[in-house]
């Protein structure tokens, strides 16, 4: 996988991912603005022949942008991100058209609480929507949990469900505290060094 974070043009993003080809990557994410719907399908059916699938999503606000990349068959992984769509209702809207297109769901996460926020998404879509792993991933990143009351557990290379109710991303009023701004600890600490200055 190789993740171009919106960087190349259309034609850049051809060109790179056709000489990276013979490393049979699985997909490009991200690889053009993430608002280009025409642009990924391009780069879609030019990589297609290479095997390498287009995943994105991840900047997209809602289910109308979402049914466009779906409906011009765009995106072969649909990555979700819960914090840029608003709310549940409109994660699960998108969740049920990639399915209905048949385009399986690999939520974005490694924010602060990303990976705690998409594991519930992902669970809803295996056991009441799609059923299967196959070609789902959810991206994982190892860092900041420990703000986090009910932090995300993954072992084996598996997110493990969550064993308390709720969403996963209640803070920890210590870590609220620390991190408030302009009074919070964290922000002391940087005035002290120098590393900021309040104007």
């Amino acid at each position: 996988m190789v993740d171009a974070n919106q960087r190349w043009d259309v034609e850049e993003a051809i060109q790179y991912m056709k000489n990276l080809a013979h490393f049979k990557l699985h997909w490009i994410e991200e690889p053009t603005s993430p608002d280009d719907v025409l642009g990924h399908a391009a780069i879609k059916k030019a990589l297609a022949p290479f095997g390498i699938g287009v995943a994105t999503g991840e900047q997209c606000q809602n289910r109308v942008v979402f049914k466009q990349f779906l409906q011009s068959g765009a995106m072969d992984f649909c990555q979700i991100d819960a914090t840029r769509v608003g709310g549940v209702n409109e994660n699960l809207a998108i969740i049920l058209m990639a399915a209905k297109c048949k385009v399986p769901v690999c939520p974005h996460a490694g924010g602060v609480g990303l990976c705690e926020y998409v594991q519930h998404l992902s669970v809803f879509d295996y056991i009441c929507v799609s059923g299967s792993t196959e070609n789902r991933v959810i991206e994982y990143v190892d860092h900041l949990h420990e703000h986090f009351l009910d932090p995300c557990v993954v072992r084996n290379g598996c997110y493990v469900v969550p064993e308390m109710p709720g969403y996963s991303i209640e803070m920890k009023p210590d870590s609220l505290a620390a991190h408030e701004y302009p009074d919070g600890h964290t922000w002391k600490e940087l005035r002290a060094k120098g590393l900021i200055e309040d104007k």
